[in-house]
């Protein structure tokens, strides 16, 4: 029997292993979207493909991870060796959308099978109908882009040329995706050898046996933790916009907490649209898992062992498990996001002390490309943040990326010097973040003119029309707005899901959502809404209209 203590030190050395996995994805990706927003993840699994270490990278990747190389591996038929890796994105088989290619590679010592590396990347285009494959529009599966099924895509240490040919045919900027593709494959060589090192120092058998034993004390943990919750069945739902021909479409979730399990039961979810808004299994599992670690205790470390305790009855056909060959772009970015939504709401009557306000929810997708003046292609996409919901115990956060998506900021001066837009604003907005005792984080204002002579803009978003809610008498935040300056002068407004046409010298202007409030407003400490007022993220009206606060303007604001 291992030792606790080496037990320990495996866990630690498999999940930092992830994390280096994650560095040298980024480190030798082409793209700004993996090498600066750090739109990737990485993870190991034991020889049963069960998850043993994940990096602290995106929760809707690592959440179908386990998915993707379950049935990625029941999929391929062939034969894996050393040196072999293989690669799909299959939605329905890898669990998120199509740009997100996952690489899974064996892990072998002394002819023994010791685990798997696998990453999952977002790459910027995969063909399709529009540059970046996430076209706010689509209404089946094949207008987003190439379909890879589980392929042998690196044999004995070598890229398939023929493989890598299909691929090159089929994307908008090929020597881009070909260099995150390397890039993933480097992340899952770094995974092997950090492997292949434990095995030298402790041995296959002790290492297979440490690894039972830390996905052990994960379920132990969990069950735990569950076991605390009150028992009985919550409910809770929210709602998807600008859905064609619905206008809304209802997610709907009831969670049973008994004994020390819980279920997840989606009857009454909206059935599968001819929109890509539908969210593949592994998305919703993904919520489900991330929901649960920040509900119960974030210090469990995350394996196959947290989810012994889930129940899941997600229905086939609806929205939250469509069949083939419904569209699922904005599944994996902006269904996930509601589907956390509505967890939270679910959890906040059952674990009140742990649950914030709604955050933005969205992602706020924005995908373009086109062809520069001297005839060559380019292709961009990037996530955009906004606010966090207040939390029972202090504010939400101004400007960040929250639940499903974990990704950085793109730099302004990265994408300048690479792209044919140039920016022209970039900052929080005022009056966005909820009022309450602790107050909801303020949206972002993003804006850039095209100097490119035309390209084809996809928006994919959410919370136009439906603010984040707040908790305990706090109020909801901002609404997103999507816009189009054009070069005359004229403002269009675009619906949070479309795909559409700008010319040079058109200006897009992103505002993003702001997070819900929490607690009573007349509670919150004077001090705080006038350093609020002072930093210019509550305006002086604001301040009087929701807190009761006068002569609060910014000149005579003063901080704690």
């Amino acid at each position: 029997m291992v030792d606790k203590t080496t037990v320990e030190v495996i866990r630690g050395a498999l999940v930092y292993a992830a994390e280096e996995m994650g560095i040298a994805l980024k480190k030798s990706a082409y793209s700004p979207n993996i090498k600066e927003r750090m739109d990737h993840s990485c993870a190991l699994f034991d020889p049963k493909r069960r998850l043993i270490a994940q990096a602290e990278h995106i929760p809707v990747h690592l959440g179908s991870m386990a998915l993707a190389v379950r049935e990625g591996l029941a999929a391929y038929k062939g034969n894996l060796e050393p040196g072999d890796m293989i690669l799909l994105n299959d939605p329905y088989l890898s669990g998120t959308h199509l740009p997100d290619l996952t690489l899974i590679a064996p892990i072998y010592r002394g002819g023994r099978l010791i685990g798997y590396a696998a990453n999952k990347a977002h790459h910027t285009d995969v063909g399709g109908k529009a540059p970046g494959s996430i076209a706010g529009d689509s209404t089946e599966l094949y207008q987003e882009g190439l379909i890879i099924p589980p392929i042998k895509f690196v044999k004995a240490g070598t890229i398939d040329p023929e493989l890598s040919w299909l691929i090159r045919s089929n994307v908008r900027t090929p020597d881009v995706q070909m260099g995150d593709l390397r890039a993933q494959i480097a992340a899952n060589n770094t995974g092997i050898r950090r492997v292949i090192e434990l095995v030298e120092q402790y041995g296959a058998d002790t290492l297979h046996e440490a690894m039972g034993e830390i996905m052990d004390y994960s379920e132990r943990r969990m069950r735990a933790a569950i076991k605390e919750m009150p028992r009985g069945t919550y409910e809770a739902s929210d709602y998807m916009e600008d859905v064609p021909g619905m206008g809304l479409a209802e997610i709907k979730v009831k969670v049973t907490v008994e004994g020390d399990g819980v279920t997840f039961d989606y009857a009454g979810t909206c059935p599968q649209v001819e929109a890509p808004i539908n969210a593949p299994l592994g998305v919703t599992i993904a919520g489900i898992y991330y929901t649960l670690i920040t509900v119960t205790d974030p210090t469990i470390p995350v394996n196959d062992g947290c989810f012994r305790p889930i129940t899941l009855r997600i229905p086939e056909g609806t929205m939250t498990n469509p069949r083939r060959p419904a569209p699922v772009a904005g599944g994996n970015v902006e269904t996930s996001q509601r589907n956390v939504d509505v967890l939270m709401k679910a959890f906040a009557q059952i674990t009140p002390d742990r649950v914030p306000a709604a955050g933005l929810g969205t992602m706020s997708n924005i995908s373009v490309g086109g062809t520069r003046s001297d005839g060559t292609p380019w292709t961009f996409y990037e996530t955009i943040g906004g606010g966090s919901g207040a939390r029972p115990i202090g504010d939400g956060v101004d400007g960040v990326h929250v639940n499903m998506t974990n990704t950085m900021n793109t730099p302004v001066e990265s994408l300048e010097a690479y792209l044919p837009m140039r920016f022209v604003s970039y900052g929080l907005r005022p009056d966005t973040g909820g009022a309450g005792q602790f107050r909801g984080g303020c949206g972002i204002e993003r804006s850039w003119v095209l100097t490119a002579p035309k390209a084809i803009l996809s928006v994919l978003a959410e919370r136009t029309k439906i603010a984040p809610w707040g908790l305990r008498g706090g109020k909801s935040g901002g609404l997103g707005e999507y816009k189009i300056v054009k070069k005359n002068g004229k403002v269009v407004t675009l619906p949070s899901k479309c795909t559409t046409q700008i010319e040079e010298g058109d200006t897009l202007v992103v505002h993003t959502p702001g997070g819900g409030g929490y607690g009573d407003p007349k509670r919150r400490n004077p001090k705080l809404i006038l350093r609020d007022v002072q930093n210019g993220l509550v305006s002086p009206e604001a301040a009087e209209r929701d807190y009761g606060v006068k002569n609060s303007s910014r000149k005579t604001a003063r901080g704690p």
